[in-house]
């Protein structure tokens, strides 16, 4: 089956044919009439056969040709037509040869103008349809030479034409004329010549304004793909058009998006594997094992998603910002690399001299984070890892370490990396503990509410809980043993 989105409604073609037909006949039957005794319907009906050959004509080569016609193929069939027409009226009424040159030019003209005016219109309804391809154009037509050259064959044939009508009706008046010139025959001229050129102008007032719409929507298309990749978009492309320079211009940003995605992806995946690297390094030397850190992650995103949600915070918590905390919430414990194995490492409960240096590795990860943020000229998910890194053992009530901070002065990162981080620990098992139920974790939480953590991240707890002992079943930590 034969892919017709690439072909133009017919519906402009069909009131450009029809208004044709209309000129045409107004032209012959009441402006300059060629024929004093030839019925204005009969001129019609001659003049609507012509041009419905023409359309069918044009139907019949685009379906041989699976595409439009090019503009010199259908200005040439109009051409060929005309001299046709003017042919067969001259054996049929004996027309003289300048009224024949002005059927021929007349027909020829509306030919040039109609179809400059539908390849115009083709070129942009093709460039709506032909985001998909975006292969280099095998042959490239300089816009402002299409322009210039229509422009020149639109100027050398109105001149004829009206050159035309001004010497024929000026011999006419020389030969029927025998004294003084009537008034009702400059009329006639003046009308005809205003008929001529004010068909003219409407159609080139009509060709320069879809040929500036070209122009403009193609333009418009290019300032939006940029603005979206501005914003880290890079999946908007720029259609293709037949439009000169400008399909050359939209295949070369479309490949320059195309190549800076893949750089912007690489760059990703080697983000996330410097995290999971690091994370990795500060798990391998604690006990507690991956599925903390899976868990985590997870359970600071779901928070993030429902906080969202509240006016306060939904200009802040975008999806790229929710994006960026699930990245970084790995790296919360990566300062426990600095923190001695005898200590880090011991089976019992610490004593306050060894948890006032279990304490530090808040401290030590926010250190070597922002040695790393300074050196990576302010990498967004390297600044929420450090504040994770150093708030998220602060309480709401500043009663935490290491900085004594309280309520809005530790960051919302901070504050979601607490509660996930406490709850976790709660339903895991532990030397010195069992793992608790989710409603004993709860009812702690809930009792650490406006002292240990922000009461808006445990009421958007509250809202997700579900999804919490979802996340907790699903990375287990026998599960991620055994993977």
């Amino acid at each position: 089956m034969t892919d017709t989105t690439h072909y133009q409604s017919p519906t402009r073609a069909v009131l450009h044919y029809v208004t044709a037909v209309i000129i045409f006949t107004l032209y012959g039957a009441r402006v300059c009439p060629f024929i004093d005794a030839l019925p204005t319907a009969v001129l019609f009906i001659q003049t609507a056969t012509v041009f419905i050959l023409l359309y069918f004509s044009r139907l019949i080569i685009r379906a041989v040709k699976h595409d439009e016609a090019s503009l010199a193929t259908n200005v040439g069939l109009f051409a060929i037509v005309g001299v046709g027409f003017a042919g067969w009226y001259s054996l049929l009424y004996d027309f003289p040869l300048d009224s024949n040159l002005k059927v021929i030019f007349g027909i020829t003209l509306l030919g040039i103008v109609i179809n400059l005016d539908l390849a115009i219109s083709n070129a942009r309804h093709l460039s709506k349809h032909n985001i998909s391809k975006n292969q280099m154009p095998d042959q490239i037509k300089p816009l402002a030479g299409q322009i210039g050259l229509g422009a020149m064959f639109l100027t050398v044939m109105v001149t004829v034409l009206l050159g035309l009508v001004v010497t024929k009706d000026l011999l006419w008046l020389v030969e029927h004329t025998e004294h003084q010139v009537d008034i009702a025959d400059i009329d006639s001229i003046l009308k005809e010549f205003i008929y001529v050129a004010g068909v003219v102008l409407v159609y080139i007032a009509l060709i320069s304004f879809n040929g500036s719409a070209l122009v403009s929507e193609q333009l418009t298309r290019q300032t939006n793909a940029m603005t979206a990749a501005a914003s880290g978009n890079f999946e908007e492309k720029v259609p293709l058009s037949q439009a000169g320079e400008l399909s050359v211009i939209a295949y070369y940003t479309n490949k320059m998006f195309s190549d800076l995605k893949n750089s912007y992806d690489e760059i990703n995946r080697t983000r996330d594997a410097t995290i999971v690297g690091l994370s990795t390094l500060a798990e391998v030397r604690d006990n507690e094992t991956g599925a903390h850190i899976l868990r985590t992650q997870h359970y600071v995103k779901a928070l993030a998603d429902v906080l969202k949600r509240q006016p306060k915070y939904s200009n802040y918590l975008t999806e790229e910002t929710i994006d960026l905390l699930y990245k970084s919430a790995p790296l919360h414990d990566v300062g426990k690399v600095g923190i001695p194995d005898a200590i880090l490492l011991k089976p019992g409960k610490l004593t306050d001299e060894e948890f006032t240096i279990m304490k530090t590795h808040a401290q030590l990860g926010a250190d070597a984070l922002s040695i790393t943020e300074k050196s990576g000229d302010g990498i967004a998910f390297l600044r929420f890892a450090r504040e994770i890194a150093a708030t998220h053992h602060e309480k709401w009530d500043g009663s935490g370490y290491p900085r004594g901070l309280s309520g809005e002065e530790i960051p919302l990162s901070g504050r979601l990396m607490a509660l996930a981080d406490v709850y976790d620990a709660l339903i895991s098992k532990r030397v010195y503990k069992p793992a608790f139920s989710h409603e004993k974790a709860k009812e702690i939480i809930l009792e650490g509410r406006c002292t240990h953590f922000d009461p808006a991240v445990v009421d958007a707890f509250l809202a997700c809980e579900h999804t919490f002992v979802d996340i907790a079943q699903q990375y287990k930590d026998e599960d991620v043993k055994a993977a």
